[in-house]
């Protein structure tokens, strides 16, 4: 009996460390919740801002057009752009760029088929078509003996008419060696207003008459010994007193002149001269013909030029 209580004691007690024993290992296998730490990936470790290396940025460069210096308008240079030449003795310069110089405002159109250029501001509408010699500023014709040209893409006209259709004033700077432009009220009178109903009448008749079938300069010659005449004082100072005077233009006899209907090119041709417009040939012939030998200028001037079916002298 004392065996067997021996024994339960014996195996109580082993039980009893077994147990302690099972607690003690947990404590050394697991740790407590608050020390657990739980690992995150490490974070890229970024570079400071001044360290990294960029591919330094291009300046900001205001581009400038390149400057024409030799063609100044109200005292500064106009672009390259405006392409200044000269043709024939004239200074010549793009539409395009040298309206949109005069007047900022400018809408310029390009009719390729055509070749004809529209250029348009608040008081002013100019056309210019390629070979033309003039161009039409507010219903004004304005000659050019070199025509209206087209140049690397740019159509291309006469600066001092050009500037005489924006009401600008153009000169020549001797000393600098400059062309000045200065510019006005932006845009010529009107043809309406500038044309006198009574000297285009007139003017267009005679032209008409005595070389409706000649080219435009041919007819214009024409006009230029009329204007001769006006300007000169041992003739009358109006249109109609000249080409009325007896015995001076036939095609004025009898009242024919005043019914005769002018064409189109007669037209252009008495407001191009009326415009101040100067065949440069006939600028100092107050006389022509027919080729008529028998004439009195034929006997007694000298031939400046001959222009279509006429000859005309000094």
């Amino acid at each position: 009996m004392k065996r067997k209580l021996f024994a339960l004691l014996l195996s109580g007690f082993a039980i009893i460390l077994l147990m302690g024993a099972g607690v003690d290992q947990t404590a050394l296998t697991v740790a407590p919740v608050s020390s657990i730490r739980t690992e995150e990936p490490a974070a890229p470790v970024e570079e400071p801002l001044d360290v990294i290396e960029k591919e330094p940025e291009a300046p900001v460069v205001d581009e400038q057009p390149e400057l024409d210096r030799i063609l100044l308008l109200d005292g500064h240079p106009v672009p390259k752009s405006a392409g200044r030449t000269t043709i024939g003795g004239m200074t010549y310069v793009s539409l395009r760029v040298m309206s949109q110089q005069l007047d900022t405002s400018a809408q310029v159109n390009w009719d390729a088929e055509n070749n004809l250029v529209t250029v348009t501001t608040e008081k002013l509408t100019i056309t210019a078509k390629e070979g033309q010699l003039y161009i039409v500023a507010n219903g004004r014709y304005l000659y050019m003996p070199e025509g209206v040209q087209v140049i690397d893409g740019q159509m291309m006209v006469s600066l001092d008419a050009l500037a005489k259709a924006f009401d600008a004033t153009t000169g020549w700077d001797a000393q600098e060696g400059r062309f000045l432009v200065t510019r006005g009220s932006g845009a010529i009178l009107s043809g309406d207003e500038f044309y006198q109903e009574d000297e285009l009448f007139w003017m267009s008749r005679i032209i008409f008459a005595e070389s409706g079938n000649q080219i435009l300069e041919g007819k214009m010659a024409v006009g230029n010994v009329v204007l001769n005449r006006v300007n000169h004082s041992i003739w009358p100072d109006t249109i109609f007193g000249v080409i009325s005077q007896r015995n001076q233009f036939s095609t004025y006899k009898n009242g024919r002149l005043a019914n005769r209907t002018p064409n189109a090119g007669s037209v252009i041709a008495a407001k191009l001269v009326l415009d101040g417009g100067v065949v440069e040939e006939v600028a100092g012939a107050y006389y022509f013909d027919a080729f008529l030998d028998r004439s009195w200028a034929a006997r007694n001037k000298a031939v400046l030029a001959v222009i279509g079916g006429h000859r005309f002298y000094g």
